[in-house]
């Protein structure tokens, strides 16, 4: 069995954006060699995510909006980690319903999607770089 992590970093402009990250993964699995197996793609910080879904615009529109009407910005106040002196609370409860991981099979050398599958990072708490690490493991 053989093994390949890599890690990608982004950065988003805003405070919450999303970005097709499939170009990615699939270069870190042509470098991996990889014909069979699992591929594992996490975010790597608690204020950001990582989903499979379709690469529609008006659906990545209604999720950021869908978003922010489950676990709004301001005030601020409203949340008790943001005691702390932080101001992203929102963007920990954003993540935990987007989720932290993907795993996708790999066969042939491909990750094996269903129709319209593409892989998604989502940022809540931007501006700064972050990192998304890739593990895949097979044969």
């Amino acid at each position: 069995m053989k093994h390949y992590r890599k890690e990608i970093w982004l950065k988003i402009p805003e405070k919450r954006g999303f970005a097709n990250i499939t170009p990615e993964v699939e270069e870190a699995l042509r470098e991996s060699g990889i014909q069979e197996g699992l591929c594992l793609v996490n975010s790597m910080h608690i204020t950001s995510s990582v989903f499979i879904n379709d690469d529609e615009s008006g659906l990545l529109e209604d999720y950021d909006k869908w978003l922010e009407k489950l676990a709004p910005h301001e005030p601020i106040n409203q949340y008790r980690h943001n005691d702390t002196g932080e101001d992203n609370a929102d963007a920990h409860m954003k993540r935990q319903v987007m989720g932290r991981e993907v795993v996708v099979a790999v066969t042939e050398g491909q990750l094996d999607f269903g129709t319209w599958e593409q892989i998604f990072y989502g940022e809540f708490d931007g501006k700064r770089k972050k990192r998304v690490l890739v593990k895949i493991i097979g044969a």
